[in-house]
């Protein structure tokens, strides 16, 4: 049996160093460096806005938390904390944010389109419930080569809606591919509250209705989601097929990060925030036999430093090179490029 407080805690570290990073990003997508009363040299910032993960860590947290190197990922437009989890290197992430060369995807990919293969992670993707078939094709690939690993694909509650979702869980469930779907449920779909736009009780039931299990879980708690995702995850590994978890968290911030959210009720919001996953992470540790605050305060310090040097390491790194923007192309073959 594990140590329930080194799981928590190291459950804890996930999700600190995926606030704190987007909080910094999100300080530097709005024209500024300055974190933590830190700043880095210089006037470089994220061009153009983010779309920010805030309070929904404990999903990517206690679903990551079971998966291998080899373990394949796609994500939605909103994936920092996909990205973080799956292992990838936060420097390297904040300096793709940065646009530059040292970047995961020498600063071509930017916020929306991020991906580091070494890691498994594939991408996040701009367009909604495009992860899905990516994924299935993934996992199609795992099962055709009989590879010993899974894929995992978080999608949005707005995903849902779309064709992609539907073909995605058909074929899955029809070749019995290993791929756990991740329904991200935060409530909103852009600027519009999904709930109303939304038939039934939403992903899992309708994944149960393709034969596929599915299981309900409070995405703000960080071990619920630990717990379901260690069933689920282990469940496709054995050849069970395709599962999916429905995880009910919060988008605490606007679509983007210079979106205000004026469209929110504020006491939605106010209520939404006494939820916090970090918070709630927190007094479940300190409740613990033996545990101290002290622990996750040097957690907290340690990620707050890591994002600060990743600020100083994005704004010193060089630009890629102009040559660069015709690399990782497709070549038609016409010589329009030379």
């Amino acid at each position: 049996m594990s140590d329930p407080k080194q799981v928590l805690a190291d459950l804890y570290r996930t999700m600190v160093r995926i606030r704190a990073f987007e909080n910094a990003a999100e300080v530097a997508s709005q024209g500024g460096v300055s974190v933590y009363g830190k700043e880095a040299e210089g006037n470089a910032h994220v061009r153009g806005p983010l779309h920010l993960s805030t309070g929904q860590e404990a999903v990517p947290a206690g679903v990551c938390a079971h998966l291998r190197r080899e373990d394949y990922l796609t994500s939605t437009h909103r994936g920092h904390g996909h990205t973080l989890a799956k292992g990838a290197d936060l420097q390297g992430m904040m300096s793709e944010l940065f646009g530059k060369a040292t970047g995961f995807n020498g600063g071509k990919g930017g916020s929306m389109h991020i991906a580091d293969f070494s890691v498994g992670m594939l991408g996040a993707n701009g367009v909604v419930a495009a992860g899905l078939p990516i994924a299935v094709g993934a996992a199609h690939a795992q099962k055709l080569q009989q590879r010993d690993a899974i894929t995992v694909c978080f999608f949005g509650d707005g995903g849902i809606n779309r064709g992609p979702f539907l073909e995605a869980l058909n074929w899955a469930r029809v070749y019995g591919l290993p791929v756990l779907f991740v329904c991200e449920d935060n409530r909103w779909s852009a600027t519009t509250a999904s709930a109303p736009m939304i038939a039934g009780p939403g992903a899992s039931a309708r994944a149960q209705s393709m034969d596929i299990a599915g299981e309900k879980v409070d995405g703000n708690d960080v071990m619920a989601v630990y717990g379901a995702a260690r069933k689920l995850v282990q469940e496709v590994r054995d050849g069970s097929g395709p599962r999916l978890l429905h995880a009910i968290t919060y988008r605490v911030k606007g679509h983007v990060s210079v979106d205000p959210a004026a469209y929110r009720d504020q006491a939605e919001l106010d209520a939404a925030l006494k939820t916090d996953p970090i918070a709630r992470a927190r007094q479940h540790y300190l409740a613990l036999a033996g545990a101290e605050a002290r622990t996750l305060d040097a957690i907290e310090q340690a990620a707050q430093a890591e994002v600060v040097a990743a600020l100083a390491g994005a704004d010193a790194a060089p630009w890629p090179d102009a040559r660069e923007a015709f690399t990782d192309i497709q070549d038609t073959g016409a010589g329009q490029w030379y």
